[in-house]
């Protein structure tokens, strides 16, 4: 049986107040904003969810409420940013009760690289002690995983179901487009080529944009899969302008910006990561003012 996930998934952002705590209402109130705009899942605890500042029990709780919330409505992708195989495993086993569809879970990200056998190790024991799916975040630059060793992993793990492809080489998605095992599912986190992605046969996106622009997203996914490159092209341009106005090292800041900016109160980052400045809220606002009117 195959990852039953496609389409547009936002990597949900945690809402935190003044002192760091997180604003579980505000939350309630994201994962609304985001069910409205017809996203196919939803996945907190991500890296735009800063999921890498969270307890495991802070973890647990945002999965608990997002699961209330939802109710059924889309699949559930629970993010895990973890630097030990002990701790992966723990934080899976804290949502094992919940309806969760598939983890999406980091190769270790300190700075100490594992080789390809050590990472072998540490999925196929992850794997092994939860009956969840697992979606590889391919995102650690210094512990990227190539396109042969992804498939190896899917091919010879049964429960590593999907990749989540990121940085901004298409050529590395194209690759695992190709030989990706029958039933395993790649999604995008390649931002500023979304379209290009989903072009390419790309099985949905878990990434920032969708988190910021999550209706924009599902009209660009939507399509696409009718076909209509003319104007899916229009909207990349205007996306991409957005992607070079949010991007930055506080991309989560940036995103709560935005989120924000549209109605929806989306709290602040957490320390020590700062919040948006005057000159990139100016940038947003211009390039979020154009790509609203794809919004769905």
């Amino acid at each position: 049986m195959g990852l039953d996930l496609t389409g547009v998934i936002p990597p949900l952002v945690t809402p935190f107040t003044a002192d760091g705590s997180i604003d579980e209402a505000a939350f309630r109130k994201l994962i609304r904003f985001n069910l409205d705009k017809k996203v196919h899942g939803v996945c907190p605890g991500g890296s735009s969810g800063e999921g890498h500042t969270l307890t495991i029990d802070e973890f647990k709780r945002l999965m608990e409420i997002t699961a209330a919330e939802v109710a059924g409505e889309v699949p559930i992708v629970a993010g895990i940013i973890s630097n030990s195989t002990r701790d992966a495993i723990n934080r899976a086993k804290a949502i094992s009760h919940l309806p969760v569809a598939a983890l999406q879970v980091t190769p270790v990200h300190y700075l100490f690289k594992p080789d390809e056998e050590a990472t072998h190790r540490h999925f196929k024991a992850l794997t092994e002690a939860v009956d969840i799916p697992v979606i590889i975040y391919n995102v650690v630059p210094w512990n990227y995983l190539n396109p042969t060793q992804m498939i190896r992993l899917m091919n010879e793990l049964p429960g590593v179901q999907g990749i989540k492809q990121s940085q901004g080489d298409l050529k590395l998605m194209a690759d695992l487009l190709l030989g990706v095992p029958k039933g395993c599912k790649v999604f995008s986190a390649v931002d500023a080529l979304l379209y290009s992605s989903f072009a390419l046969g790309a099985h949905g996106t878990i990434a920032a944009t969708p988190a910021a622009l999550p209706g924009v997203c599902v009209a660009l996914w939507n399509t696409v899969q009718a076909g209509d490159h003319v104007k899916a092209l229009e909207m990349h341009k205007s996306m991409l302008a957005f992607w070079n106005a949010v991007i930055g090292d506080n991309l989560p800041a940036n995103l709560k910006t935005t989120i924000t900016l549209q109605g929806c109160d989306a709290g602040l980052p957490r320390a020590p990561m700062p919040p948006t400045s005057a000159a990139q809220r100016a940038r947003i606002e211009t390039a979020l003012e154009d790509v609203l009117r794809f919004d769905a």
